[in-house]
């Protein structure tokens, strides 16, 4: 065989093997998507996780009676919220301003949420001893 055969026969095989594995990656319908279904899933699983990790953290602090206070406050606001992004479509209906307004608020909200955490996190640290 000559080289360019060669080179020839190795390009075909790279190319056959590099759109066989590109099918794998290839959208199916049973993964979730309008009904919610999979973003549900992965909701529950990062509460599981985030439970998990908060009973890890309560076990290795072996915070006393007079912290469970703080530590209850604490846990109330560190999880993940649920906070609902606007609609897509609505989002799209409406002109530059209203949606820049829409974020706006939706970014005050995520703020107010996140200024909760912050108090709750001082709260609990100068708890600790």
């Amino acid at each position: 065989m000559t080289r360019t055969r060669k080179i020839i026969v190795t390009a075909l095989l790279a190319a056959g093997v590099t759109l066989g594995a590109g099918s794998a990656f290839a959208y199916r319908g049973d993964c979730g998507g309008a009904d919610g279904t999979r973003a549900e899933s992965v909701q529950k699983r990062m509460e599981e996780r985030h439970q998990a990790r908060l009973e890890q953290l309560h076990k290795d602090l072996k915070l006393t009676t007079a912290q469970e206070g703080a530590w209850k406050t604490f846990t109330e606001n560190s999880g993940p919220k649920n906070m609902k992004h606007p609609d897509r479509e609505a989002m799209g209906k409406m002109t530059a301003p209203e949606r820049m307004e829409q974020m706006l608020t939706f970014s005050k909200a995520h703020q107010a949420v996140m200024e909760e955490r912050l108090a709750a996190t001082k709260k609990f640290y100068s708890a600790l001893t």
